[in-house]
């Protein structure tokens, strides 16, 4: 599986997310977005993604208000806290979109993933809450990733 993987703000490639994920054998593009300028990230994951044409996009936090707003073909997105309220001006997202989300987030409030879910009609199983906190690291939290991937994806979990 392909992914192209969008980091958060303050974030930088290589992380352990997107290490989890080629730990597990797929291919991660995960190109360093400006913290600075959300207009230049856009455009930087834009061209990766139509360079490399991913089977999934998964993003994190700032990474999700950007892969948000991607041109993407309906390619299915893994969002993880998405901080949409706080960046970009996307407020839906398409039926293929699964949300991770810690309800004891301290950054962005599990509310914001709730409201997004609801106003994007996506239904009730596509919101999954993982995790202690924003980052997602724990490891409960990167299996539901790979598996939300992968069901995305199309392929066998």
């Amino acid at each position: 599986m392909k992914v192209l993987f969008l980091h958060g703000w303050h974030s930088v490639p290589g992380g352990v997310k997107p290490t989890y994920l080629i730990q597990h054998g797929h291919e991660v593009i995960n190109p360093a977005l400006s913290d600075d300028d959300f207009d230049a990230a856009l455009t930087l994951a834009q061209e990766e993604f139509g360079k490399h044409r991913p089977d999934v996009i998964v993003a994190s936090s700032r990474g999700g208000a950007i892969a948000m707003a991607l041109k993407t073909d309906r390619v299915p997105l893994v969002l993880l806290c998405p901080a949409w309220k706080r960046w970009g001006c996307v407020h839906v997202v398409s039926a293929n979109t699964t949300i991770l989300h810690s309800r004891n987030d301290e950054v962005i409030p599990f509310a914001d993933s709730e409201e997004l879910a609801t106003a994007s009609g996506l239904p009730r199983t596509a919101l999954i809450e993982t995790g202690n906190d924003h980052r997602l690291a724990d490891p409960d939290s990167l299996r539901t990733m790979l598996n939300a991937c992968l069901r995305s994806a199309g392929s066998c979990v």
